[in-house]
């Protein structure tokens, strides 16, 4: 959120304030024009001054309300007929810290990243919490049902997450929201989610955790070839 979006109002309230009971004194002492003059212009400019509260307000609603922020970047190459290797990098945790890069074997015609999600309410993203994420697992998917039945499956065990909150004692918003959830107003719900894409040879996508849960863009083009094949491709 843009600072001056407060700041501006902020400072046009002071001055309102400082005009009306500028021009509110100058009344009882018997200055009419100059008084209602101060009065006038105090009153106009406090109420320019609730104008761009309110819109900054709803800036910072919408803002925060469709904030999303990277998972992890997934790249996948073809080794053999429905198999693939998938390459997650993670983005750094911290400053200090590394991106994490890991490849998995996938069989199947799409991957599959799930996740835990602690999902906040509305009021409560607005107030600066976003939602939470823990990655699950990694796993191929095939595309008919037959064989997801009867075909190889593959499924690996993938870690990372929303950071920490940054204090000097450990405090997990994930663990504290799920052990005081009934006394925790501000927590929606806690589910599982995931996102799946096609798989390709040179195929790249994104992931991102929305304040709704997990999404996925194509971002090259070869994911959005296999995207567009009954897919609807996201730009």
């Amino acid at each position: 959120m843009v600072w001056w979006w407060w700041i501006v109002p902020a400072i046009t309230a002071v001055l309102g304030v400082v005009f009306l009971f500028s021009g509110l004194g100058s009344l009882f002492r018997g200055r009419f024009i100059s008084g209602g003059l101060g009065a006038v212009g105090g009153g106009g400019l406090l109420a320019a001054a609730a104008i761009a509260a309110l819109l900054g307000l709803n800036v910072q609603t919408y803002s925060r309300l469709t904030y999303e922020r990277p998972v992890a970047t997934i790249r996948t190459e073809q080794l053999g007929p429905q198999y693939f290797e998938a390459t997650i990098t993670q983005p750094a945790a911290g400053e200090n810290a590394q991106p994490v890069e890991r490849s998995y074997p996938l069989h199947g015609d799409e991957w599959r990243l799930e996740a835990q999600v602690l999902r906040w309410k509305p009021w409560a993203n607005v107030l600066g919490l976003d939602t939470q994420y823990r990655l699950d697992r990694l796993s191929g998917r095939y595309q008919t049902i037959e064989q997801e039945r009867t075909a190889v499956r593959s499924v690996h065990a993938v870690e990372g997450g929303a950071p920490e909150v940054d204090l000097p004692w450990s405090l997990s918003a994930w663990d504290t929201a799920r052990k005081y959830r009934r006394w925790v107003d501000a927590v929606d719900t806690l589910y599982g989610g995931g996102a799946f894409m096609p798989m390709a040879d040179g195929a790249e996508y994104e992931v991102w955790i929305t304040q709704s849960g997990l999404i996925a863009r194509p971002t090259n083009a070869a994911a959005r070839t296999a995207s567009s094949g009954g897919w609807t491709e996201v730009r």
